[in-house]
């Protein structure tokens, strides 16, 4: 019996759905570095050397906004153009793989995954997956473009821009604010409206959402009208986790980031109350998901620093723009850990049982990253003459992709910068793939061993 292309497509996609990704993220990354390195990306008409434009095109399709040159004054039109497109195409591309992958191994092994929204009703499939690209699509343009308006009119009329640079302005940043890429246009990021709400509230809100992830935004609008005409919130394990971590998170970095750097007079101690409130707010939005930032990192104090690798490490939400570990598998290991120390059998979140696989697989992410970032700061270490707690942040923001800089990027080695490259990259597709992989490789074991217990602790 012959099967069709289509077919033969589709069964190699499903059986390999982690090789997909990567070699569809590699393929971008190769066609921006080379769109990047053409002389009429530079504003100069010099042509880019490779590490440069590698180091680029992989921080631009990983969303992270880690630079080696300042963005507005060293590319041109086209090449901000290609950056642009690039942060679209990988944001895009990211919520949809992961949102696919979860329909993909849900129809293998007929399960459905809570990365999915409306997990527990069991109502997404395969045939769902056109009704899911819409619904990328919508939701991206509208957030994107609802912001970029914004921020336009703010450009024009509360700074003078032009009515040409500031639709410009607005959109570049829109863009990268949703799909958590930190890219900006001026060498002081966003520094320079630090006490202007309107340009920094709104920026927040696109990180916000992007972060959060695609299948709880589309619950959410989902359960919109539910909501209206029962007043009950019907919401999944996975949508409940993101949203309450997430807001926890959230108002633990602004406390922390007030507390650590109050009076400090190169970050907040510059500014009035309510200047201290809105950019501590900020830099805590900032912190887990974009590299956007109106504070000066290298001026920060090592505490703060340590509290933002933290807070960089776990990340945002599954299946959307943020990196990280995410915000569900910090949640899943808090309540392992509770349930141990209460001496219950079963982790317990919300009134739901969690899955021993689910356990499994959280702990492997987790200490996967951990082991990769410590390996990568020891290598980093060894081939730069920066102090650990500098070298470790940036770690863990390419790895975590969320792309702040204490500004020592630009002065690595070469050998230096090809490491945050593979750990953009790695940071990116890692918790995605590799969660699919070991769901797809999850089998039952049909005898049991003999049950010992090792000494822990």
């Amino acid at each position: 019996m012959v099967v069709a292309a289509p077919q033969r497509a589709r069964a190699l996609f499903t059986a390999h759905p982690a090789r997909t990704v990567v070699l569809g993220f590699a393929g971008v990354v190769v066609v921006g570095t080379a769109l990047l390195m053409l002389p009429a990306a530079t504003e100069t008409g010099d042509a880019t050397d490779l590490l440069t434009a590698l180091f680029t095109s992989t921080s631009a399709v990983c969303v992270t906004g880690l630079a080696v040159v300042d963005t507005g004054t060293y590319w041109s039109g086209f090449g901000e153009g290609v950056i642009l497109a690039l942060i679209q195409v990988g944001g895009f591309g990211i919520m949809t793989m992961a949102s696919l992958l979860a329909l993909l191994v849900s129809g293998r092994l007929r399960l459905r995954m809570q990365l999915t929204a409306q997990a527990e009703t069991k109502s997404l499939g395969i045939g769902d997956v056109r009704k899911v690209l819409l619904g990328v699509a919508g939701t991206t343009l509208a957030v994107e473009l609802g912001v970029g308006a914004f921020l336009a009119l703010r450009f024009r009329f509360g700074y003078g821009y032009g009515y040409g640079e500031s639709p410009y302005l607005g959109y570049f940043h829109a863009v990268s604010a949703f799909n958590n890429a930190g890219f900006g246009l001026h060498a002081d990021s966003l520094t320079r409206y630090a006490q202007d709400p309107w340009i920094t509230l709104p920026i927040a809100l696109a990180v916000i959402l992007g972060g959060i992830g695609f299948p709880v935004m589309l619950e959410l609008l989902r359960h919109r009208n539910r909501v209206r005409t029962t007043g009950r919130r019907n919401w999944t394990l996975h949508s409940k986790l993101t949203v309450i971590t997430s807001v926890v998170l959230l108002v633990v970095g602004t406390v922390l980031t007030g507390l650590l750097e109050w009076t400090n007079p190169a970050t907040l101690g510059a500014y009035d109350v309510w200047g201290k409130l809105l950019n501590s707010f900020f830099y805590s939005s900032m912190s887990r998901t974009a590299g956007f930032n109106s504070l000066d990192i290298g001026a920060l104090h090592s505490s703060t620093l340590l509290m933002t690798c933290v807070l960089m490490f776990i990340g945002g939400g599954s299946a959307g723009t943020a990196g990280g570990i995410k915000v569900t598998t910090f949640a899943v290991l808090a309540a392992a850990i509770l349930a141990e120390v209460r001496g219950e059998t079963h982790s317990v979140v919300l009134g739901r049982r969690l899955a021993p696989h689910v356990l499994r697989q959280a702990l492997t992410v987790a200490l996967l990253g951990v082991g990769l970032v410590m390996a990568a700061t020891l290598a980093l270490l060894s081939v730069s003459k920066e102090p650990l707690d500098v070298i470790l942040f940036e770690v863990v923001s390419a790895f975590a992709t969320v792309g702040l800089s204490t500004g020592i990027t630009a002065d690595l080695p070469a050998i230096g910068q090809l490491i945050l490259v593979g750990l953009m990259f790695i940071g990116r597709i890692g918790p995605i793939t590799l969660v699919s992989a070991l769901a797809l490789r999850e089998r039952t074991r049909r005898y049991e061993l003999p049950e010992e217990r090792p000494v822990i602790g």
